[in-house]
């Protein structure tokens, strides 16, 4: 494992480690909690389940837009570490700004929420276009799985401290769980950017090919020539076509799993458990999942991972208990990190040489788009049918219509 052993490489994966806090705490523990029980004080279910599917596509919908034109600017500009700390700050600024609102304020907490979304999945952008600066094409499956496995264990560990000052407040000279809540969003942004410092001081990118002050005019035109390539391509824009459709159920049941438990009326410490329990079994999960890949191949492991996807989501229409709920969440925790990371891997195999942050600027647009369809579709149908329940079954099509395109995908041989 000599990779391994290269700094650029663990600093890299150690950005993983560090805005996993968000996704986790944030995104998909406490803020769902908070939002339903303090922020939305005394609202339906219903409603609060669309409020929140409606900003997560919000936030979604503004960083797709956004992904691939910052992708072709960063690499013209040569600008791909400095990008990434402006919205690592974004995001890290935003979470910590939880800490300052009072109970009833909703629209504010979704505000902050939407901007710490951008910033975390801005960030992401950016992190992973400098796998390619990183690692070799014929490690790209390990070290992908590794920036997962590490995302899983970093977020992990902060979270257990987390849901500690939670569980037991006055350990920490805390008041109530509520105050808790609110450190744990400063905990975050805190934990965010310490370890966004290794990325910043030892991964060194390709140089631009542009000044600064031209970056901004050759990116658009760049992204104007990535977008007619991609469509010359129909493996590539056949695998994004793909990875939009199941990329979105796997972003929605990150976000809306703990809002969805919430409705069905699980007590919030078993939801948050079970979160934590799918932290820890995803850390050695996405290791598995990258050896996995290396021996039938990165599409076939997605394609095991959709399988389990779908057969949750079947699940949770019938779930009914909080030991359900635990299993689901171990069970979530084998494939999560797999399908996300041997979908970048695969990626990365099919992006020309020389375009990785364009070309991963169009990935993770499609990627954001993802965040827009199955969140809105959860709020809408939980309006609609007065019951949280039935929106889950929206993201059964999804995953069966994601599998179907990824099938007929076939991958370039790795480049050397």
């Amino acid at each position: 494992m000599k990779w391994l052993q290269r700094r650029p490489a663990v600093s890299w994966a150690l950005y993983d480690w560090g805005n996993s806090a968000f996704a986790t705490t944030v995104m998909a523990g406490f803020f769902p909690v908070f939002f339903s029980q303090y922020w939305s004080a005394g609202a339906d279910t219903e409603l609060t389940t669309a409020r929140l599917g409606y900003t997560n596509a919000a936030a979604g919908l503004v960083i797709a837009l956004l992904a691939p034109f910052l992708g072709a600017i960063a690499d013209r500009g040569g600008r791909r570490k400095q990008m990434l700390l402006t919205f690592t700050v974004l995001g890290a600024a935003a979470t910590f700004a939880l800490f300052f609102l009072s109970q009833g304020q909703w629209l504010a907490a979704a505000a902050l929420f939407a901007l710490g979304t951008i910033g975390f999945n801005g960030g992401v952008v950016f992190n992973d276009s400098l796998l390619l600066d990183v690692a070799k094409p014929a490690d790209f499956d390990r070290v992908s799985s590794f920036g997962y496995a590490l995302g899983y264990l970093g977020g992990g560990v902060l979270f257990a401290v987390n849901v500690l000052m939670v569980v037991k407040p006055a350990m920490f000279g805390l008041p109530d769980a509520a105050a808790a809540v609110r450190w744990a969003f400063v905990t975050v942004a805190i934990w965010w950017l310490v370890f966004t410092v290794p990325l910043m001081l030892y991964v060194r990118e390709g140089q631009g090919r542009t000044a600064a002050g031209g970056a901004f005019m050759a990116g658009w035109r760049e992204l104007v020539a990535t977008a007619r390539e991609v469509a010359r391509q129909p493996m590539l824009w056949q695998f994004l076509l793909a990875y939009w459709l199941y990329i979105d159920g796997v972003n929605t049941i990150i976000k809306m799993a703990v809002n969805y438990g919430l409705a069905l009326g699980l007590a919030a410490n078993d939801l948050l458990g079970a979160l934590l329990l799918t932290q820890f079994v995803g850390f050695p999960a996405a290791l598995a999942f990258g050896r996995l890949g290396e021996r039938i191949g990165a599409r076939e492991g997605v394609l095991v991972g959709l399988f389990v996807y779908a057969g949750l989501t079947v699940w949770a229409f019938f779930l009914d208990s909080a030991l359900e709920f635990y299993l689901m969440a171990a069970t979530l925790g084998l494939v999560q990190g797999g399908v996300q990371s041997l979908s970048r891997a695969m990626f990365g195999r099919m992006v020309p040489q020389g375009k990785s942050a364009e070309y991963y600027g169009f990935y993770n647009m499609v990627g954001k788009f993802g965040t827009v369809l199955g969140p809105a579709l959860m709020g809408a149908l939980a309006l609609a049918a007065n019951s949280t329940r039935v929106s889950i079954l929206a993201l059964l099509l999804l995953f069966i219509a994601g599998g179907a395109l990824l099938w007929r995908v076939r991958a370039d041989p790795v480049r050397s």
